[in-house]
């Protein structure tokens, strides 16, 4: 978590929305202009008595009606300040915050797959969603209070001053007490506010997770150990936010009484200044006017305190997530494009390790030809999902280099990368559109007639005609509305039409029917000509059909060559797998 204090915090907020900042000074002018218009009360309450009720002359009717034209002219011109200051707040405050969201998903984005596994979703989602949005809360809202609090104290001290430094004071006086308390408890509030922010994050979490997770739930019939989760999680929420506020009560309830000492100084005060002749009673009644508008900024301020620290608690967990730099990097301008062609995959000397778990890969050494098929092979936990992430730089190795076609992946921009390689994972993970548009990710100008002509090439022309409404059918969020078997045909799909020069299938027929296996495997041959495909294999009619067989045991390459060979080698470990293999097909 980052340590940045609450000002440093607001320092570093504001350096990444620049809009924030951008006619600051002119929005504070006008919040100034609007609480002038505050201040001509006051003053048109002592022009009004000393002048025009206490005249050297006796009432003088015409005089008041005078002071109270200029007056509700001046509230006038305040009113439309106030307007465009808010306003221009709520555009600016908007505009910023958009972009301090879309900056923060994609630098989630950009994460490798290692960290984003290693963190909730539920907490994630709630950096750029609840996070961002009390951010907003309080520049929408307090803000503008804070704003309108700062100009009417700046402008009705200065008013103070002027009719009586004696009486300024004896205000300022009894408020430096609450100023001490107040910045006691800032850092209480910060730590509080903190918490309260994380528990909405794990929250959220498991809010998430129980509807993801819906189906399973029910299945174990565990809905009743689940309901426990989600009121933990909800009456810690609870408690880290009454927590906050009790903290912040005490904070407010110094400026209560801070206030009541100046209204009571200065009534006292003034009096006795009165007694000597140096304070009329127009200027007296004024001043308490001017007290009362300086009391009321002072005790938003502490209202406002609460919200202001949970605002920064939000900007903190922004501000950690914008903090970690990818592991897995875009070399960007300063990267090169891989070369032209079928691409030819080289692991030199490759190991990965989860942190604080056993290695995954241990000093895997191996050549894979271009234009050639290759399937990996191992028991569950091998190896080989983490073979495929490491292929296509989703992660990088510990130690060791992985190479396409001589040229080292860390070299690569990410928009080469991308375009000419392509993995389809194992859970054929799909938006929630239609199928076309799900096509549409890999290749964005294919039309409808171009989409279909793809699915018949991969002979899966009778299986789209026979969803309801075709290319249009709707998938339902992450696909659901299709099988497991379903997706993964969708996803074949959209690696077909994205033509990659490297092809990596992790398992992507796994979930496949064996009639639907046959017919995937004859397009599968005809997607794969020409190009190099790596094939992370749990059936293994797909070891059958590459051209050699790669097999992974403890993270180790054991053993590689065609189908046959393997097969034929007594006591090996892939002739064991094809054994088990064939044994659960029969």
């Amino acid at each position: 978590m980052s340590d940045l204090g609450t000002f440093a915090t607001i320092r570093r907020g504001l350096s990444l929305s620049p809009e924030l900042r951008t006619g600051l000074a002119g929005t504070l002018g006008l919040a100034i202009l609007q609480m002038a218009g505050r201040v001509a009360v006051p003053i048109a309450v002592q022009q009004g008595i000393d002048h025009g009720i206490n005249g050297p002359g006796g009432p003088d009717t015409r005089f008041v009606l005078g002071v109270v034209a200029v007056t509700l002219a001046v509230l006038a011109g305040s009113t439309v300040c106030g307007y465009l200051m808010t306003r221009r707040l709520f555009t600016v405050s908007e505009t910023a915050l958009g972009g301090l969201r879309s900056r923060t998903f994609r630098h989630i984005h950009d994460l490798s797959m290692l960290h984003q596994q290693s963190e909730r979703r539920g907490s994630m989602v709630s950096r750029v969603t609840g996070d961002v949005d009390q951010i907003s809360q309080f520049l929408q809202t307090g803000g503008i209070q804070l704003l309108l609090s700062a100009g009417q104290l700046i402008v009705s001290t200065a008013v103070m001053f002027v009719y009586s430094w004696q009486l300024t004071a004896v205000v300022l006086l009894a408020f430096a007490p609450a100023i001490g308390v107040i910045r006691f408890f800032q850092k209480r509030l910060a730590a509080a506010y903190r918490t309260v922010r994380e528990r909405s994050g794990t929250m959220l979490g498991t809010v998430a997770e129980s509807v993801v997770g819906a189906t399973v739930i029910r299945s174990y019939g565990v809905a009743g150990r689940t309901g426990q989760r989600l009121d933990t999680a909800v009456d810690e929420l609870r408690q880290a936010q009454q927590k906050a506020m009790r903290t912040s009560v005490t904070s407010f309830s110094s400026g209560e009484i801070s206030a009541g000492l100046a209204l009571s100084g200065v009534v006292v005060a003034g009096t006795l200044l009165g007694i000597d002749g140096d304070m009329t009673v127009g200027r007296l009644t004024a001043f308490l006017f001017l007290v009362t508008l300086f009391i009321q900024p002072v005790q938003i301020a502490t209202e406002q305190l609460n919200e202001a620290q949970n605002a920064v608690a939000g900007w903190r967990r922004i501000l950690d997530v914008l903090d970690v730099d990818p592991d897995v990097a875009d070399p960007d301008d300063r990267g090169v494009a891989l070369p032209e062609g079928p691409l030819s995959v080289r692991f030199d000397h490759v190991s990965f390790r989860y942190p604080g778990g056993p290695v995954v890969l241990a000093d895997v050494d191996l050549t894979l030809d271009a234009r050639r098929k290759y399937a990996v092979v191992g028991e569950t936990g091998s190896g080989k999902t983490t073979f495929a992430k490491l292929l296509t730089r989703l992660m990088d190795p510990a130690e060791g280099r992985v190479l396409l076609s001589g040229t080292p992946l860390t070299e690569v921009r990410f928009s080469s990368l991308r375009s000419r390689v392509v993995m389809v994972p194992q859970d054929g993970f799909l938006f929630d559109a239609t199928v076309a548009e799900n096509i549409r990710f890999a290749e964005p100008s294919l039309t409808d007639d171009q989409l279909r002509t793809a699915f018949t090439e991969l002979g899966l022309g009778d299986w789209l005609a026979g969803l309801p409404a075709g290319l249009d059918t709707p998938v339902g969020e992450r696909g659901e509305t299709l099988s497991v078997g379903e997706r993964q045909l969708v996803a074949l799909v959209r690696a077909y039409v994205a033509d990659p020069d490297l092809l990596v299938l992790d398992e992507a027929t796994s979930a496949v029917d064996p009639a639907t296996e046959v017919r995937l495997q004859h397009a599968l041959d005809l997607v794969t000509r020409g190009r190099t495909t790596v094939a992370i294999a749990h059936r293994l009619s797909t070891a059958q059909a590459a051209d050699e067989v790669i097999v992974v045991d403890a993270g180790r390459v054991v053993q590689r060559g065609p189908h046959s060979r393997l097969v034929a080698e007594q006591d090996s470990i892939y002739a064991k797998l094809y054994a088990s293999w064939l044994e659960q097909t029969r």
